[in-house]
C-alpha cells in the first residue's frame, strides 16, 4: 500500500514545529512522550535513564530542552490561531487545552522565557566559536548572571545543535589533585585535542546579563603602556650587565608608582606592542628627559625593539600579553580621577615572605645525613602532633573534612619529600648593589654580622651555595631596602655563583649558618667563566627545541645530577653534568645546540654510571619519588578501605554489558592486579609525522600517577643508600599516617541533622547559605587559577623548578585574583582576595546543634578556613596547649627556631605559645 513519508529533523523541519498541534505525539514518539509514558507505567527516573543509555542529569536536562520546544511551538500555534480571529476559548478547544492554558500561552512572558535558553545558548555559541573551549561548570552561570538550570539547558541546546561537551582533568598545582573541568566545543574538536590545549580553555566571562539571560553586555580589560621616549636603556657597555632585569624609576610619577612597596616585580607596556620584565625599585639617579632606566646586558648594537619583549596573547587570557599572571593597580589622578597604572604586578614587596616553610629534597639531600635526619624527624614529629589533635575533634563533619584533608597532606608530603624548614629560614628576592662588597650581603630581615648562606633552584650542588657576613650598614642598599620584608641586595658576582641567578625577580633561600650545619664548598673550576650560549651556538636549519621537550631534558639532566651527587661523583664529572644543564635551560631560548653538548660532556657515560644504562633515568629514591607513573584509568577516590585505611579506587577493565533497557555500563574493579590483566578503557590517539602523514591507533587509555603514590613501600625506590634509607623511612611513616588518619574518617559517622534546631537558627543557617552562595561562585575562578597556573608555573620552573607546594599555591592564588578582578570584587571583599565564608559563634552553634545538614556542612567547610573551624571544634582545654606540643616547642626553642615560627609550625598564637612556654 503506498504511503508518504516525511524525512526531516525532529523539530527542526516540516511546515509546523514538531510537536504542535492536537496531539504533539500524532507524528511520532518524542522523547518527551516516550519518557511520559514510561513515568506513567511507574518507571523511576533512575531506570528510565538507564534504559535510554545516558545519565539522569542528561535525561533531565533532555526534558527540559523538550519542554521548552514544545511550550514554544504550542505558543507560536496558539499565536497563529489567535491572528485568524479564534477566542481563546475555541484555540484551546482546536489545541485541546483549556481557556486558561492558551491565556499563559498567549503571555508575552511565556515566550520570554522560552527565549532565555535560546539567547543564552547564542551567547555560549558565540563564545566557543570565538575561543575554541570554554568552560560551562559548576559556579559559571554565578557570573553569567543565570540559573544553573538555564545554563545546562542552553549547553544541551548546543549539544543538540552538534556542539560538544568534554570533561577534562587538570592536577591541581599545590594539592596534587585532579579537578574535572566541564569544557564546551565545535562539533569537530576531539577530547584528544581539548587536553592538548587545556591551558587555552577559557571562562565566557565576556559577557554577562542582570536581567537572566535576556540581555548580555560584553566585559573587557587593556594593559596601558608607557612610551619609550620615557625610557633610558642601559645597556652592557654602560654597566646595565651587572644590574640586568632591574627597572629604575623616578619617584613622584603617579603612573608608575609602586604604592606603599618599595620593590615590585612587574611587566611595564611599551609602546601597546612590547612590555619590559624584570624588578622595579626607585632611584634617585634618573637622566634628565626619562622617567625609568631599564638595564640590560644586551649590547647597545641591540635593536631597541630587540632589547623589549614582544606582546602576545596569554594562552588563557587574551587580554593579558605577558605571557605570566599579573594583577593591575589603579591610582587617582591630578583631578581625582581613578586611571590605570602602567605597572603590572607578578609579586611585590610581602609576597615573597611566606613561599618556603620547607626545605627541598633536592637541596636537603645533599647535606650531611645527620641534618637530613634531624629535619625530616622534625617535619614528622609536627605531622604526628597535628594527627592526635585531630583526633581529639567532635563534630562529626568537621573530623571527616580535617581528616582527610590531612590524609591528602601526609600523601602528598611523601612524593615530594620536603623536610622541616631551618631555624629562620627565608625565601627572598634578590637585588644588585655594587657598593655592597663581594663576601657580603644586605639583609634586614637578619643579624647584622652573621654568616648566611643562599641556595638558589635549581640547585647543582653546594659549589652552587655562597656563604655571606651580613652588613645591614650599606648606604646605598639601604636607601632602597631600609626594612625590606623579603628581599636582599647581594654584589652582582655572587649571581654568578647562584645557578647564574638574573635580577628580574629570581629568588633565593637565605639560611644562617653561623654553626656551619649547611655545608657550601668552592666553584667548579671548570664552570668559571663557561658560557652556554658561546660554547654551543646553533647550526642552520637545527630543529627548534620545543618548551615540552627543554623541560623534559631538565628534569632529566637535573635527576642526574642528584643522583650523581648520592652517589658520591667526584667535581669533574658534576662539572660535565652541570654545564650540560646550563645548556638545557638556554637551549630553546637560545636555539643552541643541546645535543653536542650532551656528547662533549658524555652524558651518556654519566647516566650508565650513575643510573644503569645510557638510556635510563632516575636511579635514586631522591629523583623517582614524583617521576611519573601510568597507571590505568580509574575514576578519582571512591572510598576507604576501613581495615588499611588506603583509597579505594575504580578501574575500567574496557568491558561493557547492556542492561535490561538496551543501555551499556561499563564494567570496574578496585583490583589494580586485575584492571592491568584487563584490557582497559582505550582510546583512539592520531599520530602525524614530519610529512604530514596521519596515523590512528587504538591505546589504552592510563592516569597520570607518581612512583612514591603508587607504591606501598619507598624502600623499593631506593638505591641503597644512606639518604635514601633516611628518606624512605620519612615517606613510609608518612603514608602509615596518612592510612591511619583515612581509617579514622572511615569510622566517622555524618553529622545528625535536626529539623528543630534548623527553625531554631533558621536566621543563622539562612546566613550561612549567603555565605556559601558566594563562595559557590568562585568554582569556576579555581578552576581558571588551575588552568593560569599551570600553564605559568611552566615560566616559573624555568627560574625555579623546584617550587614548593607553599610557593605554588601562592602562583594559583595570584591566577585567582587576577580572574576574579576581571569579573568584579565580591561585595565584601572589594580588593579582591579569596572569599572564605567567616562563621560566627552563633552561626557555630547552629551547627554543633544539627540545623545544617551533612552534605551541606561538608561544602561550607570546604570554603572556609579551617584553622578557624578546627580552633572552634577542639575541646577547650586549660593550659591551650597538649603537653606534646609544649615538649616539641622547648625542643625547637633550644634549636634555634623563633617562637614565631614556632607559633606557625604549632598552630598556635604567639601569646599562647608565651603563655605555655613560661
Amino acid at each position: 500500500m503506498p504511503f508518504i513519508k516525511h524525512s526531516g529533523v525532529k523539530r527542526k523541519s516540516g511546515r509546523y514545529p514538531w510537536g504542535s498541534g492536537k496531539d504533539p505525539e500524532q507524528r511520532s514518539k518524542s522523547f518527551l512522550g516516550t519518557v511520559r509514558e514510561m513515568e506513567d507505567r511507574g518507571v523511576s527516573e533512575v531506570d528510565i535513564a538507564k534504559g535510554l543509555g545516558i545519565s539522569v542529569s542528561k535525561l533531565r536536562i533532555t526534558k527540559s530542552i523538550e519542554k521548552d520546544a514544545q511550550r514554544s511551538a504550542d505558543a507560536a500555534e496558539a499565536l497563529r490561531l489567535k491572528n485568524k480571529g479564534y477566542s481563546n476559548i475555541a484555540i484551546g478547544e482546536k489545541m485541546g487545552k483549556n481557556e486558561s492554558s492558551i491565556r499563559a500561552l498567549l503571555d508575552p512572558a511565556i515566550k520570554d522565557r522560552a527565549n532565555v535558553t535560546r539567547e543564552t545558548a547564542n551567547v555560549l555559541k558565540k563564545v566557543v566559536d570565538e575561543k575554541n573551549y570554554i568552560d560551562v561548570g559548576a559556579g559559571i552561570e554565578r557570573h553569567l548572571g543565570i540559573s544553573r538550570t538555564k545554563m545546562d539547558t542552553a549547553v544541551g541546546l548546543l549539544e543538540e545543535e552538534g556542539y560538544k561537551v568534554h570533561y577534562v582533568t587538570v592536577r591541581q598545582l599545590g594539592t596534587g589533585k585532579n579537578t574535572s573541568i566541564k569544557v564546551l566545543t565545535k562539533e569537530d574538536t576531539t577530547y584528544s585535542e581539548v587536553y592538548k590545549n587545556k591551558d587555552k580553555i577559557k571562562m565566557p566571562i565576556d559577557y554577562y546579563t542582570e536581567d537572566g539571560g535576556r540581555n548580555w553586555v560584553g566585559l573587557s580589560t587593556t594593559p596601558n603602556s608607557v612610551s619609550s621616549k620615557r625610557i633610558k636603556i642601559m645597556y652592557a657597555e654602560d654597566g646595565g650587565s651587572s644590574k640586568d632585569g632591574v627597572i629604575e624609576l623616578r619617584k613622584g610619577v603617579d603612573d608608575i608608582s609602586l604604592g606603599n612597596s618599595k620593590y615590585a616585580q612587574v611587566r611595564i607596556g611599551v609602546d601597546g606592542t612590547h612590555y619590559m620584565k624584570g624588578m622595579a625599585v626607585y632611584s634617585n639617579n634618573i637622566p634628565d628627559g626619562y622617567d625609568m632606566v631599564y638595564n640590560t646586558k644586551k649590547p647597545s648594537s641591540t635593536a631597541k625593539e630587540k632589547v623589549f619583549k614582544e606582546m602576545k596573547d596569554d594562552p588563557v587570557t587574551p587580554d593579558n600579553p605577558f605571557g605570566s599572571i599579573v594583577r593591575q593597580r589603579k591610582y587617582l589622578d591630578a583631578n581625582g580621577k581613578e586611571q590605570l597604572s602602567a605597572l603590572n604586578i607578578v609579586n611585590e614587596e610581602g609576597d615573597w615572605t611566606d613561599w618556603s616553610r620547607s626545605i627541598s629534597s633536592q637541596v636537603l639531600s645533599k647535606q650531611r645525613p645527620a641534618l637530613v635526619k634531624k629535619q625530616l624527624d622534625l617535619a614528622l614529629n609536627l605531622k604526628k602532633d597535628e594527627f592526635d589533635e585531630l583526633s581529639t575533634l567532635t563534630n562529626p563533619a568537621v573530623k571527616t573534612k580535617l581528616l582527610t584533608t590531612f590524609a591528602d597532606e601526609c600523601d602528598s608530603a611523601a612524593v615530594h619529600l620536603k623536610a622541616a624548614a631551618l631555624p629562620r629560614q627565608a625565601n627572598n628576592v634578590i637585588l644588585p648593589f655594587n657598593s655592597v662588597k663581594p663576601n657580603e650581603i644586605y639583609a634586614p630581615g637578619f643579624k647584622n654580622g652573621e654568616a648566611v648562606v643562599l641556595i638558589r633552584h635549581p640547585h647543582g650542588g653546594i659549589f652552587e651555595i655562597p656563604e655571606l657576613i651580613v652588613n645591614n650598614r650599606n648606604k646605598e642598599a639601604d636607601s632602597i631596602l631600609h626594612n625590606a620584608k623579603d628581599a636582599v641586595g647581594i654584589h652582582s658576582s655572587v649571581a654568578s655563583k647562584l645557578s647564574g641567578a638574573d635580577f628580574d625577580g629570581d629568588t633565593v633561600l637565605v639560611i644562617p649558618n653561623n654553626s656551619g650545619h649547611i655545608r657550601t664548598a668552592p666553584s667548579l673550576k671548570a664552570l668559571k667563566d663557561f658560557d652556554s650560549i658561546r660554547a654551543y651556538p646553533g647550526y642552520e636549519g637545527m630543529p627548534k627545541l620545543t618548551d615540552k621537550r627543554k623541560q623534559r631534558l631538565m628534569g632529566d639532566v637535573s635527576n642526574l645530577i642528584t643522583d650523581m651527587t648520592i652517589k658520591g661523583a667526584n667535581t669533574d664529572e658534576i662539572a660535565r653534568a652541570v654545564k650540560h644543564s646550563m645548556v638545557v635551560i638556554d637551549a630553546e631560548k637560545h636555539n643552541l645546540n643541546y645535543k653536542q653538548s650532551a656528547v662533549d660532556n658524555n652524558i651518556a657515560e654519566l647516566k650508565a654510571k650513575y643510573q644503569g644504562s645510557s638510556r635510563s633515568g632516575a636511579s635514586t629514591l631522591i629523583s623517582k619519588a614524583s617521576s611519573e607513573k601510568d597507571v590505568p584509568y580509574r575514576k578519582e577516590q571512591t572510598g576507604i578501605d576501613p581495615a588499611t585505611g588506603k583509597k579505594v579506587y575504580k578501574y575500567f577493565t574496557g568491558e561493557k554489558v547492556v542492561n535490561q533497557y538496551g543501555g551499556t555500563t561499563k564494567v570496574t574493579t578496585t583490583s589494580l592486579d586485575e584492571a592491568l590483566r584487563s584490557p582497559g578503557e582505550t582510546y583512539v590517539k592520531v599520530t602525524a609525522n614530519k610529512r604530514g602523514d596521519t596515523k590512528e591507533t587504538v591505546v589504552r587509555r592510563m592516569t597520570k600517577s607518581t612512583k612514591m603514590a603508587e607504591t606501598d613501600d619507598a624502600r623499593t625506590l631506593s638505591s641503597g643508600t644512606v639518604v635514601e634509607e633516611i628518606y624512605a623511612s620519612y615517606a613510609n611513616n608518612l603514608k602509615n599516617l596518612a592510612n591511619t588518619a583515612r581509617k579514622a574518617v572511615a569510622s566517622t559517622g555524618p553529622v545528625v541533622y535536626s529539623p528543630s534546631a534548623r527553625k531554631v537558627y533558621s536566621k543563622e543557617v539562612e546566613s550561612l547559605l549567603a555565605s556559601l552562595n558566594i563562595a559557590v561562585r568562585h568554582k569556576p575562578l579555581e578552576r581558571q587559577a588551575q588552568l593560569l597556573a599551570n600553564k605559568n608555573i611552566e615560566l616559573k620552573k624555568a627560574s625555579n623548578p623546584d617550587l614548593d607546594p607553599a610557593s605554588l599555591k601562592k602562583l594559583k592564588g595570584q591566577a585567582l585574583e587576577e580572574a576574579r578582578r576581571r569579573i568584579g570584587a565580591t561585595p565584601d571583599n572589594p580588593n579582591g582576595g579569596k572569599v572564605k565564608i567567616k562563621i560566627s559563634d552563633k552561626e557555630w552553634e547552629a551547627i554543633q546543634a544539627g540545623a545544617i545538614s551533612n552534605n551541606t556542612l561538608l561544602e561550607i567547610l570546604s570554603n572556609t578556613d579551617l584553622k578557624v573551624v578546627q580552633q572552634k571544634a577542639l575541646p577547650r582545654t586549660v593550659t591551650g596547649m597538649p603537653s606534646s606540643k609544649i615538649a616539641r616547642a622547648r625542643s625547637m626553642l633550644s634549636s634555634g627556631y623563633t617562637q614565631a615560627e614556632i607559633a606557625s609550625a604549632l598552630g598556635v598564637s604567639i601569646n599562647t605559645l608565651y603563655d605555655n612556654l613560661n
